[in-house]
């Protein structure tokens, strides 16, 4: 009796069907299937009360403790962040993220060094001393009686400055013409 080849209706399945299977069980296995079946409700209906008993309890002891449910979910998303980050996926991409920093790192370290030394070697052309030699000359004629040198920053300006003097200077002659 126990393995039959009828296959046993799902819910919602056309009612053919289960008349169909219904004609073939004989009455006492009929009565034997309404008594299990009315059972079993009795037990679901039951499990249900008590889910709801238990439900309301659960709520009475975290409202007494003063949990609530943003509580909660922070809770819960702390726990959940804990579990990403203890996955060996998270690990490996932490650490593969972390390599590359420290790869970009040096690589900036080590552009900016680049940079440092092309500056040097510009300052150090022929092209630039011939400039700054000029700059040199230019300051010694505008800027009189001071001293030649310093560095280039100072040498622009007094440039500048001598330039704007001139500008000035002219300025003045036109006016008083």
């Amino acid at each position: 009796g126990l393995l039959r080849s009828d296959s046993i209706p799902e819910v919602g399945e056309d009612a053919a069907a289960t008349v169909g299977m219904a004609e073939t069980l004989s009455e006492e296995e009929q009565d034997e299937l309404r008594k299990e079946l009315a059972k079993v409700e009795e037990e679901i209906q039951t499990l249900s009360q008590v889910l709801a008993a238990k439900e309301k309890h659960l709520a009475e002891i975290k409202r007494k403790l003063g949990i609530n449910s943003l509580q909660e979910l922070r809770q819960n998303i702390t726990k959940s962040w804990q579990d990403v980050t203890s996955t060996t996926a998270y690990k490996k991409t932490s650490e593969t993220l972390s390599q590359a920093g420290q790869k970009a790192s040096a690589a900036f370290s080590s552009v900016g060094s680049v940079i440092t030394k092309k500056f040097e070697d510009v300052r150090n052309s022929p092209t630039f001393k011939s400039f700054e030699e000029k700059v040199e000359s230019l300051k010694s004629k505008v800027g009189g009686s001071k001293a030649a040198g310093g560095d280039f920053g100072e040498v622009l300006n007094s440039a500048a400055n001598a330039s704007a003097t001139e500008t000035i200077a002219e300025q003045t002659q036109e006016e008083t013409h």
